[in-house]
């Protein structure tokens, strides 16, 4: 029986509770007054449950979708505005010991570069990344107890942080690795990170063992309760995400709200973030081997329906996407993207020679990160470098609580506003920067509080002579 409140995970990611759910689905894919009623209740800004959510993905009324993407872009501009928050991956080590069939790290790949930074060449990469203008990174790395014990990640992690290179300075290390014990999300903790992030790649249990036959990771039990763990161990920032293409992905979606209605039924925090990545190319991967690859279509609804369904959460989107797909998600409900990133160990200081590729996936968008933030403010939205939340202790319960009321717009666009201008003065190109001052300018004059309009524009003075480091 499904029990949200369950600490099993196949009692709170129930297989027939799923089934079910995709069956009531079917069977309303075309009723216009449950589809609407479903509409009606998420324009309530409260989100859905995963049965609810599931009939608008099933939908086949043209106009009813059409709302749907309607209402997304609409709820995602009431929680998050126009900011699109900027972050980059920094893969540590490509050692695994795991045989995950979808990922060319698997221990059987005897062809891939294997590769371990070192803590001078972690600085390295770090100042070349404070270089590129980032101040917020995504620290990677495969699961081997031997060559990427948690001491090499929590000394990569205080490497990280000490490094101040110009006026550059990584201010939050958000860290995706494998799952761990309660007491190793504590020391995690206790190192200064932001969001622990790990993916479950496919929610079907049966799909999951076979896709995981040997390794540490092929415990499902212990894979999804990790999120659990790490709360247990005081992150209240946790994130969530699925690989579309190994399983169905009506049945993926499901597992996924399922597993955020869990995480807030039992510590009233849901997700910080939900990534939805796609299967694509890698060393030893072809993601024609695998069936269930969806549409860019399809894709942009699972985006759609996510944001409508947990309009508090975060969602990311990374460079595995084009930049085409990436623009069309933007306005779905993406949050936060990557820019200028590389997924080979030590790809940032100098390209990595084509003979000792380390990446775990090619890269389908490859602009710079200053081509990504002039993008951005093209389209409108504005590029965010803002970590003051972590630095302010506004996570977990505290910040969902201002998201859900909506008070962090009187934090966050303030605060975007005086990232950019930070990003403008260090590291943009002339014509990145003369968009970015007219971008700053027009949306000066959207924050509502007259004082915070003033404070914010004494403060981007500030920046613009030099000093750094304000934040509401």
């Amino acid at each position: 029986m499904y029990n949200r409140k369950s600490m099993y995970a196949e009692e709170f990611i129930d297989h027939q509770e799923i089934l079910d759910s995709l069956s009531y689905a079917d069977a309303h894919k075309r009723d216009a007054a449950v589809i609407d009623e479903i509409l009606e209740k998420a324009r309530l800004r409260k989100g859905l449950d995963h049965r609810e959510a599931s009939v608008l993905l099933a939908c086949e009324l043209e106009e009813k979708n059409q709302e749907l993407y309607a209402l997304a872009e609409q709820i995602k501009k009431d929680f998050y505005g126009n900011r699109i928050v900027m972050f980059a991956p920094l893969y540590l080590s490509n050692y695994c010991v795991n045989g995950c069939l979808y990922c060319p790290y698997h221990a059987k790949n005897k062809h891939i570069a294997r590769k371990k930074l070192t803590q001078e060449e972690i600085r390295a990469e770090v100042i070349a990344l404070q270089d590129m203008g980032h101040k917020r990174l995504a620290l990677e790395a495969g699961e081997d107890p031997v060559n990427n014990p948690l001491e090499y990640i929590l000394e990569s992690i205080r490497t990280i942080y000490s490094i101040h290179h110009k006026n550059g300075a990584i201010r939050r290390v958000n860290v995706n690795i494998a799952a761990a014990e309660v007491e190793d999300y504590r020391r995690l903790k206790e190192a200064g990170i932001g969001t622990y992030i790990l993916f479950q790649e496919t929610y079907h249990k049966e799909s999951y063992e076979k896709l995981h036959p040997t390794g540490p990771k092929s415990n499902y039990a212990y894979h999804t309760e990790a999120h659990d763990r790490a709360m247990q161990g005081g992150i209240d920032d946790v994130g969530l995400g699925v690989l579309f293409g190994l399983e169905l992905y009506r049945y993926e979606f499901a597992g996924l709200l399922m597993h955020a209605e869990h995480l807030e039924a039992v510590y009233g925090v849901g997700p910080h973030t939900i990534s939805v990545p796609r299967v694509c190319p890698a060393d030893d991967i072809d993601p024609g081997a695998f069936d269930n690859g969806i549409s860019d279509d399809i894709f942009a609804k699972i985006v759609a329906c996510i944001r409508v369904a947990v309009p508090y959460t975060g969602m990311i989107v990374s460079t595995r996407e084009r930049k085409e797909v990436r623009e069309r998600v933007l306005h779905l409900g993406i949050s936060q993207i990557s820019g200028g990133s590389r997924t080979s160990v030590g790809g940032y200081r100098e390209p990595e020679p084509e003979e000792e590729n380390s990446a775990q996936f090619d890269v389908s968008d490859r602009r710079t990160l200053d081509e990504v933030v002039r993008w951005l403010m093209e389209l409108d939205h504005i590029p965010s470098f803002c970590t003051a939340c972590y630095r302010e202790g506004r996570t977990g319960d505290r910040f969902m609580s201002l998201c859900k009321s909506g008070e962090i717009q009187n934090c966050c666009l303030p605060n975007a506003l005086l990232t950019l201008q930070e990003y403008l003065e260090d590291y943009a190109t002339d014509e990145t920067k003369r968009i970015g001052e007219d971008v700053i300018r027009r949306q000066l004059m959207e924050i509502g509080s007259e004082k915070v309009r003033a404070v914010t524009r004494e403060r981007l003075l500030k920046t613009r002579q030099g000093q750094r480091d304000f934040y509401f």
